[in-house]
Protein backbone atom coordinates (compact mmCIF):
# COMPACT_ATOMS: atom_id res chain seq x y z
CA UNK A 1 0.00 0.00 0.00
CA UNK A 2 2.57 2.25 0.84
CA UNK A 3 4.92 1.64 -2.48
CA UNK A 4 1.69 2.32 -4.41
CA UNK A 5 1.06 5.67 -2.41
CA UNK A 6 4.66 6.66 -3.21
CA UNK A 7 4.49 5.75 -7.00
CA UNK A 8 1.21 7.47 -7.21
CA UNK A 9 2.82 10.71 -5.47
CA UNK A 10 6.07 10.43 -8.06
CA UNK A 11 3.87 10.49 -11.32
CA UNK A 12 1.86 13.46 -9.71
CA UNK A 13 5.09 15.28 -9.22
CA UNK A 14 6.27 14.30 -12.80
CA UNK A 15 2.99 15.58 -14.30
CA UNK A 16 2.73 18.57 -12.75
CA UNK A 17 6.35 19.43 -13.50
CA UNK A 18 5.92 18.95 -17.05
CA UNK A 19 2.50 20.84 -17.59
CA UNK A 20 4.44 23.55 -15.51
CA UNK A 21 7.11 23.35 -18.08
CA UNK A 22 4.83 22.86 -21.43
CA UNK A 23 4.07 26.24 -22.69
CA UNK A 24 7.59 27.45 -21.84
CA UNK A 25 9.48 24.79 -23.65
CA UNK A 26 7.01 25.89 -26.21
CA UNK A 27 7.23 29.37 -26.27
CA UNK A 28 11.39 29.17 -26.13
CA UNK A 29 10.19 28.26 -30.04
CA UNK A 30 9.94 31.52 -30.53
CA UNK A 31 6.17 30.90 -31.92
CA UNK A 32 3.34 31.51 -29.31
CA UNK A 33 0.94 29.71 -31.66
CA UNK A 34 1.77 26.28 -30.20
CA UNK A 35 0.90 27.61 -26.92
CA UNK A 36 -2.46 28.72 -28.02
CA UNK A 37 -3.27 25.67 -29.38
CA UNK A 38 -2.60 24.38 -26.40
CA UNK A 39 -4.76 26.84 -24.77
CA UNK A 40 -7.65 26.14 -26.72
CA UNK A 41 -7.18 22.19 -26.37
CA UNK A 42 -7.46 22.94 -22.29
CA UNK A 43 -10.74 24.84 -22.87
CA UNK A 44 -12.04 21.50 -25.03
CA UNK A 45 -10.93 19.28 -22.49
CA UNK A 46 -13.20 21.15 -19.03
CA UNK A 47 -16.41 20.78 -22.10
CA UNK A 48 -15.28 17.36 -22.53
CA UNK A 49 -15.31 17.01 -18.61
CA UNK A 50 -18.62 18.42 -18.08
CA UNK A 51 -19.97 16.53 -21.34
CA UNK A 52 -19.30 13.59 -19.99
CA UNK A 53 -20.85 13.59 -16.81
CA UNK A 54 -24.15 13.71 -19.05
CA UNK A 55 -22.98 11.20 -21.56
CA UNK A 56 -20.69 9.12 -19.63
CA UNK A 57 -22.10 8.79 -16.78
CA UNK A 58 -25.85 9.14 -16.73
CA UNK A 59 -26.36 8.12 -20.60
CA UNK A 60 -28.25 11.19 -21.66
CA UNK A 61 -27.02 11.76 -25.29
CA UNK A 62 -27.10 15.52 -25.56
CA UNK A 63 -26.17 17.26 -29.05
CA UNK A 64 -26.82 20.90 -27.67
CA UNK A 65 -24.14 21.18 -24.90
CA UNK A 66 -22.60 24.18 -26.74
CA UNK A 67 -25.36 26.05 -26.05
CA UNK A 68 -24.12 26.73 -22.11
CA UNK A 69 -20.83 27.51 -23.20
CA UNK A 70 -22.69 30.26 -25.11
CA UNK A 71 -24.15 31.19 -22.07
CA UNK A 72 -21.21 31.50 -20.93
CA UNK A 73 -19.32 33.35 -23.08
CA UNK A 74 -22.05 36.03 -23.83
CA UNK A 75 -22.28 36.75 -20.35
CA UNK A 76 -19.16 37.56 -19.81
CA UNK A 77 -18.66 39.61 -23.25
CA UNK A 78 -22.28 41.70 -22.44
CA UNK A 79 -20.74 41.91 -18.73
CA UNK A 80 -17.13 42.95 -19.26
CA UNK A 81 -17.14 44.76 -22.09
CA UNK A 82 -18.66 48.21 -23.27
CA UNK A 83 -21.42 46.80 -25.48
CA UNK A 84 -24.53 47.14 -23.71
CA UNK A 85 -23.24 51.00 -22.35
CA UNK A 86 -23.16 51.69 -26.16
CA UNK A 87 -26.67 50.43 -26.35
CA UNK A 88 -28.39 52.07 -23.63
CA UNK A 89 -28.04 55.85 -22.79
CA UNK A 90 -29.09 54.99 -19.22
CA UNK A 91 -26.11 52.43 -18.48
CA UNK A 92 -24.16 55.12 -20.07
CA UNK A 93 -24.93 57.43 -18.06
CA UNK A 94 -24.29 55.36 -14.43
CA UNK A 95 -20.95 53.53 -16.26
CA UNK A 96 -19.91 56.32 -18.41
CA UNK A 97 -16.37 53.86 -18.78
CA UNK A 98 -18.11 50.80 -19.64
CA UNK A 99 -19.69 47.64 -17.85
CA UNK A 100 -16.30 45.71 -16.36
CA UNK A 101 -17.49 43.03 -13.82
CA UNK A 102 -14.94 41.43 -11.94
CA UNK A 103 -14.13 38.19 -14.02
CA UNK A 104 -14.51 35.92 -10.79
CA UNK A 105 -18.05 37.15 -10.36
CA UNK A 106 -18.99 36.88 -13.85
CA UNK A 107 -17.36 33.31 -13.59
CA UNK A 108 -19.78 32.30 -10.45
CA UNK A 109 -22.91 33.93 -11.94
CA UNK A 110 -22.26 32.13 -15.76
CA UNK A 111 -21.63 28.58 -13.75
CA UNK A 112 -24.89 29.76 -11.89
CA UNK A 113 -27.02 30.89 -15.19
CA UNK A 114 -25.66 28.30 -17.00
CA UNK A 115 -26.88 25.75 -14.59
CA UNK A 116 -30.17 26.97 -14.79
CA UNK A 117 -30.21 26.85 -18.51
CA UNK A 118 -29.39 22.94 -18.12
CA UNK A 119 -32.50 22.52 -15.45
CA UNK A 120 -34.49 24.17 -18.44
CA UNK A 121 -33.71 22.10 -20.87
CA UNK A 122 -33.34 18.86 -18.11
CA UNK A 123 -36.91 19.48 -17.53
CA UNK A 124 -39.28 18.85 -21.12
CA UNK A 125 -37.02 15.79 -21.77
CA UNK A 126 -36.83 13.71 -18.66
CA UNK A 127 -38.66 11.03 -20.52
CA UNK A 128 -36.80 10.80 -23.47
CA UNK A 129 -33.79 8.30 -24.17
CA UNK A 130 -31.93 7.79 -27.31
CA UNK A 131 -32.54 9.36 -30.67
CA UNK A 132 -35.26 11.05 -29.54
CA UNK A 133 -33.30 12.92 -26.51
CA UNK A 134 -30.28 13.69 -28.98
CA UNK A 135 -32.74 15.17 -31.35
CA UNK A 136 -34.44 17.47 -28.81
CA UNK A 137 -31.24 18.47 -27.44
CA UNK A 138 -30.00 19.22 -30.88
CA UNK A 139 -32.88 21.85 -31.28
CA UNK A 140 -32.38 23.10 -27.57
CA UNK A 141 -28.78 24.03 -29.12
CA UNK A 142 -29.47 25.85 -32.72
CA UNK A 143 -32.35 27.32 -30.64
CA UNK A 144 -29.37 29.48 -28.75
CA UNK A 145 -27.41 30.51 -31.08
CA UNK A 146 -30.35 31.88 -33.73
CA UNK A 147 -31.38 33.35 -30.67
CA UNK A 148 -28.02 35.07 -30.03
CA UNK A 149 -27.50 35.64 -33.62
CA UNK A 150 -31.10 37.54 -34.52
CA UNK A 151 -30.86 39.09 -30.65
CA UNK A 152 -29.85 42.42 -32.62
CA UNK A 153 -33.06 43.80 -33.34
CA UNK A 154 -35.26 45.89 -32.49
CA UNK A 155 -32.49 46.36 -29.35
CA UNK A 156 -29.11 45.55 -30.25
CA UNK A 157 -28.55 42.91 -26.95
CA UNK A 158 -25.92 40.33 -28.53
CA UNK A 159 -24.75 42.14 -32.16
CA UNK A 160 -25.55 39.96 -34.35
CA UNK A 161 -23.47 38.31 -36.61
CA UNK A 162 -20.78 40.81 -35.49
CA UNK A 163 -20.40 39.38 -32.19
CA UNK A 164 -18.99 41.38 -28.95
CA UNK A 165 -16.07 42.86 -29.48
CA UNK A 166 -13.14 44.70 -26.85
CA UNK A 167 -13.97 42.29 -23.73
CA UNK A 168 -12.07 42.72 -21.14
CA UNK A 169 -9.14 40.49 -20.17
CA UNK A 170 -8.82 38.45 -17.21
CA UNK A 171 -7.07 40.46 -14.47
CA UNK A 172 -5.19 38.41 -11.60
CA UNK A 173 -3.45 40.08 -8.61
CA UNK A 174 -3.89 43.35 -10.19
CA UNK A 175 -1.44 42.28 -13.50
CA UNK A 176 -3.88 42.18 -17.28
CA UNK A 177 -3.06 38.72 -18.37
CA UNK A 178 -3.59 40.27 -22.22
CA UNK A 179 -0.35 42.11 -21.49
CA UNK A 180 3.39 40.32 -21.10
CA UNK A 181 4.66 40.01 -17.33
CA UNK A 182 8.07 40.20 -16.67
CA UNK A 183 9.34 38.58 -13.70
CA UNK A 184 13.08 39.39 -12.50
CA UNK A 185 14.89 38.12 -10.07
CA UNK A 186 18.76 40.24 -9.21
CA UNK A 187 19.92 39.89 -13.23
CA UNK A 188 17.89 37.27 -13.95
CA UNK A 189 14.77 37.98 -15.94
CA UNK A 190 12.07 36.01 -17.48
CA UNK A 191 8.83 37.19 -19.83
CA UNK A 192 5.91 35.36 -19.98
CA UNK A 193 4.31 36.03 -22.54
CA UNK A 194 0.08 36.43 -22.67
CA UNK A 195 -0.91 33.18 -23.93
CA UNK A 196 1.47 31.64 -21.38
CA UNK A 197 -0.56 33.52 -18.80
CA UNK A 198 -3.72 31.88 -19.95
CA UNK A 199 -2.22 28.81 -20.35
CA UNK A 200 -1.88 28.67 -16.37
CA UNK A 201 -5.36 30.29 -15.87
CA UNK A 202 -6.75 27.66 -18.23
CA UNK A 203 -4.89 24.84 -16.24
CA UNK A 204 -5.99 25.86 -12.67
CA UNK A 205 -9.57 25.39 -13.57
CA UNK A 206 -8.96 22.01 -15.70
CA UNK A 207 -7.47 21.02 -12.74
CA UNK A 208 -10.54 21.48 -10.46
CA UNK A 209 -12.99 20.33 -13.03
CA UNK A 210 -11.36 17.13 -12.85
CA UNK A 211 -11.28 17.00 -8.98
CA UNK A 212 -15.18 17.68 -8.88
CA UNK A 213 -15.46 15.27 -11.79
CA UNK A 214 -13.67 12.55 -10.07
CA UNK A 215 -15.01 13.58 -6.45
CA UNK A 216 -18.93 13.23 -8.46
CA UNK A 217 -17.76 9.95 -9.96
CA UNK A 218 -17.22 8.04 -6.51
CA UNK A 219 -20.03 9.89 -4.63
CA UNK A 220 -23.51 8.31 -4.12
CA UNK A 221 -24.82 10.65 -6.62
CA UNK A 222 -22.33 9.25 -9.28
CA UNK A 223 -22.95 5.93 -8.67
CA UNK A 224 -26.51 6.12 -9.05
CA UNK A 225 -25.65 7.72 -12.73
CA UNK A 226 -23.87 5.44 -13.57
CA UNK A 227 -27.41 2.99 -12.41
CA UNK A 228 -29.22 4.94 -14.29
CA UNK A 229 -26.88 4.69 -17.64
CA UNK A 230 -27.12 0.69 -17.12
CA UNK A 231 -30.69 0.02 -16.80
CA UNK A 232 -33.01 2.92 -15.34
CA UNK A 233 -36.16 0.86 -15.14
CA UNK A 234 -34.08 -1.44 -12.43
CA UNK A 235 -32.56 2.14 -11.26
CA UNK A 236 -36.41 3.48 -10.48
CA UNK A 237 -37.47 -0.34 -9.09
CA UNK A 238 -34.03 0.33 -6.09
CA UNK A 239 -35.39 3.47 -4.94
CA UNK A 240 -33.82 6.29 -7.36
CA UNK A 241 -35.14 9.33 -7.79
CA UNK A 242 -34.42 9.32 -11.86
CA UNK A 243 -35.94 12.62 -12.42
CA UNK A 244 -34.33 14.80 -9.77
CA UNK A 245 -30.79 12.64 -10.66
CA UNK A 246 -31.19 13.65 -14.57
CA UNK A 247 -31.43 17.29 -13.82
CA UNK A 248 -28.79 17.25 -11.51
CA UNK A 249 -26.94 15.76 -14.77
CA UNK A 250 -27.98 18.28 -16.23
CA UNK A 251 -27.41 20.93 -14.18
CA UNK A 252 -23.78 20.50 -13.07
CA UNK A 253 -22.78 19.70 -17.21
CA UNK A 254 -24.62 23.08 -18.27
CA UNK A 255 -22.47 24.56 -15.33
CA UNK A 256 -18.90 23.38 -16.80
CA UNK A 257 -20.06 24.39 -20.15
CA UNK A 258 -21.00 28.34 -18.52
CA UNK A 259 -17.84 28.49 -16.95
CA UNK A 260 -15.33 27.03 -20.26
CA UNK A 261 -17.75 29.71 -22.04
CA UNK A 262 -16.23 32.78 -19.77
CA UNK A 263 -12.72 31.71 -20.22
CA UNK A 264 -13.13 31.11 -23.84
CA UNK A 265 -14.42 34.48 -24.16
CA UNK A 266 -12.14 36.30 -22.21
CA UNK A 267 -9.13 34.33 -23.91
CA UNK A 268 -10.45 35.86 -27.25
CA UNK A 269 -11.31 39.07 -26.82
CA UNK A 270 -14.33 38.76 -28.15
CA UNK A 271 -17.68 36.55 -28.69
CA UNK A 272 -18.70 35.22 -32.06
CA UNK A 273 -21.82 33.23 -32.82
CA UNK A 274 -20.22 31.24 -35.55
CA UNK A 275 -17.96 29.64 -32.74
CA UNK A 276 -21.14 27.67 -31.08
CA UNK A 277 -22.51 26.61 -34.09
CA UNK A 278 -23.98 22.62 -34.33
CA UNK A 279 -20.29 20.52 -35.26
CA UNK A 280 -18.74 22.36 -32.45
CA UNK A 281 -21.31 19.75 -30.35
CA UNK A 282 -20.70 16.94 -32.50
CA UNK A 283 -16.87 17.22 -31.76
CA UNK A 284 -17.17 17.24 -27.53
CA UNK A 285 -19.41 14.33 -28.18
CA UNK A 286 -16.75 12.83 -30.29
CA UNK A 287 -13.76 13.77 -27.70
CA UNK A 288 -16.42 11.55 -24.71
CA UNK A 289 -16.66 8.64 -26.98
CA UNK A 290 -13.51 8.74 -28.29
CA UNK A 291 -11.78 8.85 -25.66
CA UNK A 292 -13.79 6.59 -23.69
CA UNK A 293 -16.81 6.92 -22.88
CA UNK A 294 -17.24 7.48 -18.34
CA UNK A 295 -13.79 7.70 -18.33
CA UNK A 296 -11.95 10.50 -17.01
CA UNK A 297 -8.21 10.35 -18.06
CA UNK A 298 -9.41 8.72 -21.24
CA UNK A 299 -12.18 12.14 -21.72
CA UNK A 300 -9.35 13.98 -21.48
CA UNK A 301 -6.98 12.19 -23.91
CA UNK A 302 -9.52 12.47 -26.34
CA UNK A 303 -10.27 15.66 -26.72
CA UNK A 304 -6.23 16.60 -26.78
CA UNK A 305 -6.13 14.06 -29.49
CA UNK A 306 -9.17 16.26 -31.06
CA UNK A 307 -7.92 19.64 -30.47
CA UNK A 308 -4.68 18.85 -31.75
CA UNK A 309 -5.46 16.72 -34.57
CA UNK A 310 -6.68 19.15 -36.67
CA UNK A 311 -3.54 21.49 -36.19
CA UNK A 312 -0.94 18.76 -36.76
CA UNK A 313 -3.06 17.43 -39.70
CA UNK A 314 -2.67 21.25 -41.36
CA UNK A 315 0.95 20.64 -41.60
CA UNK A 316 0.28 17.59 -43.97
CA UNK A 317 -2.95 18.99 -45.67
CA UNK A 318 -1.29 21.58 -47.59
CA UNK A 319 1.68 19.09 -49.37
CA UNK A 320 -1.13 17.08 -50.56
CA UNK A 321 -2.87 19.84 -52.00
CA UNK A 322 0.24 20.62 -54.03
CA UNK A 323 -0.05 17.22 -55.11
CA UNK A 324 -3.35 17.78 -56.24
CA UNK A 325 -2.53 21.25 -57.91
CA UNK A 326 -4.87 22.39 -56.08
CA UNK A 327 -7.69 20.88 -56.80
CA UNK A 328 -8.81 20.13 -53.28
CA UNK A 329 -8.05 22.69 -50.86
CA UNK A 330 -6.39 22.44 -47.15
CA UNK A 331 -9.24 22.70 -45.50
CA UNK A 332 -11.24 20.20 -47.23
CA UNK A 333 -8.11 17.90 -47.33
CA UNK A 334 -7.78 18.15 -43.38
CA UNK A 335 -11.21 17.42 -42.57
CA UNK A 336 -11.23 14.64 -44.64
CA UNK A 337 -7.91 13.02 -42.74
CA UNK A 338 -9.83 13.93 -39.52
CA UNK A 339 -12.43 12.03 -40.48
CA UNK A 340 -10.60 8.73 -41.52
CA UNK A 341 -8.06 9.02 -38.49
CA UNK A 342 -11.43 9.01 -36.16
CA UNK A 343 -12.72 6.05 -37.89
CA UNK A 344 -9.63 3.79 -37.73
CA UNK A 345 -9.42 4.84 -34.45
CA UNK A 346 -12.88 3.35 -33.43
CA UNK A 347 -12.01 0.42 -35.85
CA UNK A 348 -9.04 -0.24 -34.14
CA UNK A 349 -10.30 0.94 -30.28
CA UNK A 350 -13.74 0.70 -30.13
CA UNK A 351 -14.32 1.27 -26.65
CA UNK A 352 -12.07 4.44 -26.83
CA UNK A 353 -8.74 5.23 -26.78
CA UNK A 354 -8.60 4.67 -22.70
CA UNK A 355 -11.79 2.91 -21.87
CA UNK A 356 -13.08 2.52 -18.32
CA UNK A 357 -11.62 -1.14 -17.18
CA UNK A 358 -14.00 -3.89 -17.02
CA UNK A 359 -15.93 -5.18 -13.89
CA UNK A 360 -17.99 -7.47 -13.04
CA UNK A 361 -20.09 -9.47 -15.33
CA UNK A 362 -17.77 -7.75 -17.81
CA UNK A 363 -14.75 -8.90 -16.83
CA UNK A 364 -15.73 -12.61 -16.01
CA UNK A 365 -16.74 -13.04 -20.18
Amino acid sequence: MTNSKFAKLVVFLIAAVALAALPLLLQATGSNSWVRIVDVALLYVLLALGLNIVVGHAGLLDLGFIAFFAVGAYMYGLLASPHLTDTFVYLKETFPNGLHMNFWLVMVMAGVLAGITGLILGFPVLKLRGDYLAIVTLGFGEIVRIFMLNLDRPINITNGPKGITNVDAVKVFGHDMSQRLTVSLGDWSYTFQSVTLYYYLILFFVVAAIVISYRLQDSRIGRAWMAIREDEIAAKAMGLNTRNLKLAAFGMSATFGGVAGVLFASFMRGVYPESFILMESVMIVAMVVLGGLGHIPGVILGALVLAGLPELLRHVAHPLTAMTDGRLGPEILRQLLIALAMIVIMLLRPRGLWPAPEHGKSLSK
